[in-house]
């Protein structure tokens, strides 16, 4: 019998699902957690404790990500039964990993100020992501909470659009000057006692914050500690503009195998940095939204959502569908005649439409791939074209 260790991946798995089955079969647990207890809904009083203390040692112990996972998974109601019980402290997190979906559910019931004191357990830029992406305007009552220096900084960032590397760069960075030594570094390190998350490298740049170089940590203790920062540093980092497109930036990491890079403004100043986890999401969430699009579905769509927002994200596609149904069938009615002297033909249209259908599904997934990996240009439009015109044909005359 295998031992789960206490903050394995399995126990993690076991005790969100655990949370999930409690809050959705469990109406009267539900009910409590929202002070809505009806005597319908009550049963053994020492089980329904039992039952409550349960849910509150899990969301005790699960991390903020898993209980933004959690609340992806269950109903609106469940969902703010939940959020009840998310400590203060842990609330700002499972904002920041969870969806808009989920964020346009649970702060119906918050206050501004409630919004902003979840907020201050945030790192600046982690603040700005939310505030400029919550259903609620609250940048002005942000900006006034900030000390004058930060202020200038998050007015400078909040012009980016939304799917710019500058609006999802991370200001915490750690800067050495080249003329000192790396047993200098070492020391400022430890001096210094933390790091941000994700630091790989540390970035050289001159007085007037011009990036010169990055020098990483492998570099700094493999080398002897009395060489200066310019013997080994990179002279020829990979930098990005705040202006550059996110998904672009994520192919980048992706094919250099970065974990942060540099971001500069159009003088060469250093403004920040792009991390891993960044881009994770990034390609999670165009991810996401291709697989939605391919389907139909907006990025609004929440399997929880009511049946008319459902409608409304929905009705769109569906009525296209409908119109091209609407074609398809006049085409048939244009060979009515030779269809009522060969009956038998009647028969084969259920499988002319399925094997029209599958083509064209495997030739839209082509197409996206392609286009989401930059692989169609203008040069080569003509050559795709015949070539799934060929290959439809193929197809066509085989079956």
């Amino acid at each position: 019998m295998s031992v789960l260790k206490k903050n394995s991946a399995r126990q993690r798995d076991q005790e969100r699902a655990r949370l999930i089955w409690l809050l959705t079969t469990d109406k009267a647990v539900t009910s409590t957690l929202l002070g809505k207890l009806t005597l319908a809904e009550q049963y053994d009083v020492g089980t329904l404790a039992d039952d409550i203390a349960e849910v509150g040692a899990l969301v005790a112990h699960l991390p903020p990500p898993d209980l933004a996972d959690t609340l992806e998974a269950l109903p609106s109601e469940e969902r703010h039964a939940l959020w009840r019980l998310v400590q203060d402290h842990e609330r700002g997190q499972v904002l920041l990993e969870a969806s808009e979906n989920v964020w346009d559910d649970l702060i119906d019931e918050m206050s501004d100020r409630d919004i902003l004191d979840a907020l201050q357990t945030l790192d600046i830029d982690e603040q700005i992501y939310l505030v400029q992406h919550l259903p609620r305007n609250l940048t002005g009552r942000l900006l006034a909470s900030l000390p004058a220096d930060e202020r200038a900084r998050v007015r400078q960032v909040m012009h980016y659009e939304k799917n710019s590397v500058g609006a999802i760069m991370e200001f915490g960075v750690i800067t050495v000057r080249p003329d000192v030594t790396l047993g200098t570094v070492q020391r400022y390190l430890r001096r210094l006692g933390k790091m941000p998350d994700n630091t790989d490298k540390l970035f050289v740049t001159s007085r007037d914050k011009t990036l010169l170089g990055e020098l990483e940590l492998k570099t700094i203790l493999l080398n002897s500690a009395q060489q200066r920062v310019s013997e080994v540093m990179e002279n020829e980092p990979m930098v990005f503009s705040p202006e550059d497109d996110a998904e672009k930036a994520a192919r980048t990491f992706e094919r250099d195998d970065l974990v942060s890079a540099a971001v500069v403004d159009s003088v060469g100043k250093l403004m920040g940095r792009l991390t891993i986890d960044e881009i994770v999401d990034v390609v999670y969430e165009e991810t996401d939204n291709d697989l939605r699009a391919l389907g139909g579905i907006s990025a609004e769509d929440d399997v929880h959502a009511s049946v008319g927002k459902a409608v409304k994200t929905r009705w769109a596609w569906l009525a296209i569908n409908l119109c091209t149904a609407f074609i398809a069938s006049r085409v048939i009615d244009g060979f009515e005649h030779t269809i009522s002297q060969l009956v038998a033909l009647a028969s084969l249209m259920p499988i002319v439409a399925g094997i029209g259908g599958n083509t064209g599904n495997q030739t839209i997934t082509m197409i996206v791939r392609a286009l989401a990996l930059e692989n169609i240009q203008p040069g080569n439009f003509a050559f795709l074209i015949f070539r799934e015109m060929g290959v439809a044909l193929i197809n066509g005359l085989a079956a």
